[in-house]
């Protein structure tokens, strides 16, 4: 295969092959994963080697890709078309094997169904340097370079999610759904993730999962809860026992006040002075709880869990903690 190239005197032919590598690999970065997995490496062998440049793949961006499913009542609670678990499974097997372990961004979609496998074959190839073509324990020895993670609403890949874990010791950042046991997965990421700094959870937040912070990762820096439920001496618990806390983001959250029985829980519609007092010596504080607001008001509809399929596309992604954003 031939190109035309422009030059003093006339018009140059010239192969595929010769094209600059440094010009492929700007022309490629404005391709979506999508594009890049669709086959051009296929075209020539300079192609492919821009290909695998390391910048194009510092952010594997899966947050477009969701699944096609229905909820069925046995397990595995789900039943996945064939067709978009297939199209996960080529794309990450032809991105991990083009970033040649370069990534340190991995997202995938709030509503995209990933399996036990596809996140344990993710976990060896971001922590292998070396292509093989069988993905076994034994590719488990080389340090990960993935700093943050944000993973779909899918609880179901809990142990798999706490072993990966083990591996990308480099992880600084989490975006996560609520899961049943959250101390394990805590005490994982407290144990392997030296440089663990911010979270944020995606669904009801309770003082178990508070308990699991305070006592594993009380380092913690940055704690996002927007758009959750979440009770109010659940948030006093965090105020009191995160105290190297440095941003806290309760925007849109249903606070639940719960008096003593036999009264009912009711909706805290503005804070009190104590919770200000106590918020006051963080840098930042980020709330909103406007009866106005729309997202507050989906938040309450939702019931504090939050339906975001019913919603503009890409609104999961938001976040008012700018370094948690998509």
């Amino acid at each position: 295969m031939e190109f035309r190239e422009m030059e003093e005197g006339g018009t140059v032919t010239r192969r595929w092959e010769e094209m600059d590598i440094d010009i492929l690999v700007k022309i490629f970065r404005s391709l979506t994963v999508f594009e890049l997995t669709s086959g051009i490496v296929h075209v020539c062998s300079a192609w492919r080697l821009a290909a695998c440049d390391p910048w194009l793949w510092k952010t594997l961006d899966l947050s477009m890709l969701e699944s096609n499913f229905i909820k069925i009542p046995l397990e595995p609670y789900v039943y996945v078309h064939g067709h978009s678990d297939k199209t996960l499974t080529r794309i990450l097997k032809i991105s991990l094997s083009l970033s040649r372990g370069n990534i340190t961004s991995l997202f995938f979609h709030f509503n995209l169904y990933v399996s036990e496998d596809h996140l344990t074959y993710t976990a060896q190839r971001l922590i292998s340097l070396k292509w093989s073509r069988e993905a076994t324990g034994s590719d488990l020895r080389r340090c990960p370079r993935l700093r943050r993670l944000v993973l779909p609403a899918w609880n179901r890949v809990e142990t798999v999610m706490i072993k990966a874990i083990d591996l990308w010791k480099d992880l600084e950042s989490l975006t996560m759904p609520s899961i049943v046991n959250s101390p394990r997965l805590v005490q994982a990421i407290a144990t392997n993730c030296r440089n663990f700094r911010e979270l944020k959870i995606m669904g009801p937040f309770d003082i178990y999962f508070a308990s699991s912070l305070a006592t594993y990762l009380p380092t913690l820096k940055v704690l996002s809860l927007r758009c959750s439920k979440l009770y109010k001496d659940t948030l006093i618990f965090i105020l009191d026992n995160l105290r190297c806390l440095d941003v806290l983001n309760i925007s849109h959250c249903l606070l639940i006040q719960i008096p003593p029985p036999p009264a009912p829980g009711r909706i805290v519609r503005r804070l009190d002075k104590t919770i200000l007092e106590k918020a006051s010596r963080l840098r930042k504080f980020l709330t909103c709880m406007r009866d106005t607001c729309i997202m507050c008001q989906r938040t309450r509809n939702d019931e504090g869990l939050m339906r975001w399929y019913k919603y503009e596309k890409g609104l999961w992604k938001e976040d008012e903690v700018r370094s948690l954003a998509l």
